[in-house]
């Protein structure tokens, strides 16, 4: 998204017509961009609430980040190769379609996993994926002021995600290794009744047992009081020993898991909001916000839409889901927060009556840089806190056995909105 412009520059071709650059032809790239990134995020987020009870975590997680690096690299690649605009085009639809198809995949499942975790940790979740949004837009800005040459500056904006792809593939096969994560993310294999029965009947006897500082008290086999020579403590006995006291010292052990309908029953609410939050930002951004045009035209034009549309929006989202570590109001329960959500809708039409250029039917009632840039900053840091907001507190509506199926049904919600919003944009640019 925030590499539109070199994009823009390899597809817009000018030809001269009585000394008049013109457009030899318009791809509507930030359009398309946008509808082919948010269709298969859609898809295979609804495909992977299927495939996390099919195909392990590791594998979905691992595999999706491997071929998501492996067409950054494509990408990278292609900015040395001289093709012909439509080619082009239909390529770079192509690694859109396909790295937002993995990118789904992954995000669900890291939802599904974040979910197991304190609700503070998805809160943090939502935080870095605001931050890496930063990042890009840092990264475009550095690349406009350093007077590279375009296609150099393109292939190292392409390189850098290849090698944070790869970090996060390190990070994610370490994390396993983390007893902190172990404690939490084994926690859906010790509700199982059947399970913690034969973790009881292999473990034996154990006696002051500590592990995550919580104290275990004495289990004895028949009902009757072990002998010292029985008796284990947690910290040096089996692994299954372990994992036999903590499914004990679970709340709701032995229960099944909720279906989806009735996971979704109770967090419905948190489902709309997430999906009309991103129904109302993808609908004119980047579509309509990119278009807009400064009112100080000169050098400052080269970096209006890198700092007030695409960095603006990104810092202010990051930072809109940063306060929700330490504020969260309103309460999950209360009806004024899905108000709220829906308040948001009128930042459509105030986007769209700010200096949009080509337009057509409305007016320009803010013209000035600073009414665009104020309206961007209430714009994107409201999306960040709300989004952020219905993505933590959906896990806390269910049982933690329930927790996994939440977070994946409310990242379908987060691709629908975001469908809804790509599709929107098209109409919404239309009638500026």
């Amino acid at each position: 998204m925030t590499a539109s412009m070199y994009f823009q520059r390899r597809l817009n071709t000018t030809q001269s017509r009585n000394g008049t650059a013109v457009v030899q032809k318009e791809y509507y790239f930030n359009n398309w961009m946008t509808l082919l990134s948010q269709l298969p995020l859609l898809l295979f987020t609804l495909l992977n609430s299927f495939l996390y009870q099919r195909i392990s975590g590791a594998v979905r997680i691992a595999g999706s980040l491997v071929f998501i690096l492996l067409l950054f690299i494509l990408t990278a690649i292609l900015v040395k190769v001289p093709m012909e605009e439509d080619r082009f085009f239909s390529v770079t639809m192509a690694t859109i379609w396909f790295i937002n198809s993995f990118g789904a995949v992954l995000q669900g499942s890291l939802f599904g996993l974040v979910g197991m975790l304190p609700q503070r940790y998805s809160a943090i979740f939502m935080s870095g994926q605001g931050l890496a949004g930063t990042f890009a837009a840092i990264a475009m800005l550095l690349a406009i002021a350093s007077d590279a040459e375009s296609e150099s500056a393109a292939l190292g904006y392409f390189i850098t995600p290849c090698f944070g792809t790869l970090l996060t593939l390190f990070s994610y096969l370490l994390l396993p290794r983390l007893k902190f994560a172990q404690f939490y993310l084994d926690r859906s294999k010790q509700y199982e009744a059947d399970t913690t029965d034969g973790l009881l009947k292999e473990s034996g006897t154990v006696e002051n047992g500590k592990l995550n500082g919580h104290a275990n008290g004495l289990v004895s086999n028949g009902g009757a009081k072990s002998s010292g020579a029985e008796e284990k403590e947690v910290g040096s006995g089996s692994d299954k020993a372990q994992q036999a006291f903590l499914c004990l010292d679970q709340p709701g052990a032995g229960q099944e898991k909720a279906s989806v309908k009735q996971v979704f029953g109770k967090i419905w609410v948190m489902a709309f909001c997430v999906t009309f939050v991103f129904t109302v930002t993808l609908s004119v951004f980047p579509a309509v916000t990119v278009d807009v045009k400064t009112s100080y035209p000169g050098n400052w034009e080269r970096y209006f839409i890198s700092v007030c549309c695409f960095l603006i929006f990104n810092i202010h989202d990051w930072l809109g889901r940063t306060v929700t570590t330490w504020l969260r109001w309103p309460a999950k329960e209360s009806k004024l927060f899905p108000a709220l959500v829906v308040s948001r809708v009128v930042f459509i039409p105030l986007l769209m009556l700010c200096n949009v250029q080509k337009r057509y039917f409305l007016p320009v009632y803010f013209p000035h840089d600073a009414a665009f840039t104020v309206i961007m900053m209430l714009f994107s840091i409201s999306s960040g806190y709300f989004v952020c907001l219905s993505m933590s507190y959906a896990p806390q509506l269910v049982e933690p056995k329930d927790a996994e199926t939440a977070g994946a049904l409310m990242t379908f919600f987060l691709a629908l909105g975001l469908s809804i919003g790509a599709a929107l944009s098209f109409l919404l640019r239309a009638l500026v």
